[in-house]
């Protein structure tokens, strides 16, 4: 007999940036476990051709799609009464979204990181307060922020990306205590280096790559589904009493000593 505290049957789930990498990943995963998974993304061909490759991996999966530009506030509430039209609120938000600009601090114009944050902070502090009142429908509802070792620590992503993860990062603890009362847990996960699109220039580098696998205990790159396990975790009954937490998903990368 399955334990319900490990599936998300009955569930709803949003993932912002949900067609590809992570994003794509974290949507396999939850609608495996039986959730209804709306994908956020910004292309609707793209978001067309991964509903139905998910559909034909899953026939009996209830998944649908909108294109959005999360970090455009008229592009959010588009989305938002996209997802009231379905009539059930939110029992999870994924706030996955993001990108970036590496630059040396002194080489960024302020269009450049003002969007970076728009795009990695802004988009999901929104994204949560739009989706607040969808969540509080339900008695226990769950928000997952992807962040990023870069907002714990230096790395070679440049500046303003480690600044908007920072900021995400305590973002997410201040909405666990707060929303609490509510029935919103609110956690984040925290990954470095995975195998996505965004990433395969920088680790087709040799010595790039190399340096990468030098910093890691594990001595290898990530998978996206390593990454959406963890965000499924936190979605799921059975980490009920887990909030305002950041789970780094990262190979030992911070723990890294000499």
């Amino acid at each position: 007999m399955t334990d319900d505290r490990w599936r998300l049957d009955g569930k709803t789930a949003l993932i912002t940036g949900g067609s590809a990498g992570i994003g794509l990943a974290t949507a396999r995963e939850l609608a495996s476990l039986g959730a209804t998974v709306l994908i956020n993304g910004r292309d609707d061909e793209t978001l067309d051709r991964v509903r139905q490759e998910l559909l034909e991996e899953m026939p009996s999966a209830d998944i649908d799609v909108f294109a959005a530009d999360v970090s455009v506030d008229s592009e959010r509430h588009d989305l938002i009464d996209w997802v009231e039209d379905f009539g059930d609120g939110l029992h999870l938000l994924i706030n996955n979204a993001g990108g970036n600009q590496s630059l040396p601090a002194t080489e960024y114009t302020e269009d450049q990181w003002r969007a970076l944050f728009e795009l990695n902070t802004f988009s999901a502090f929104e994204m949560s307060r739009l989706c607040y009142p969808l969540l509080t429908r339900h008695a226990a509802t769950a928000i997952v922020n992807v962040g990023s070792v870069s907002g714990l620590t230096h790395v070679r992503t440049g500046v303003v990306y480690g600044m908007t993860k920072a900021a995400l990062h305590q973002m997410t603890r201040n909405l666990a205590v707060e929303w609490a009362d509510d029935g919103i847990r609110v956690n984040a996960v925290a990954p470095w280096y995975i195998r996505t699109r965004r990433t395969q220039s920088k680790l087709a580098d040799p010595d790039y790559l190399d340096d990468v696998l030098l910093r890691t205990p594990m001595g290898r790159v990530g998978e996206p589904e390593e990454v959406a396990a963890a965000i499924a975790f936190l979605c799921m009954p059975a980490s009920s009493y887990v909030t305002g937490e950041c789970i780094a998903v990262d190979g030992g990368f911070l723990r890294y000593g000499f």
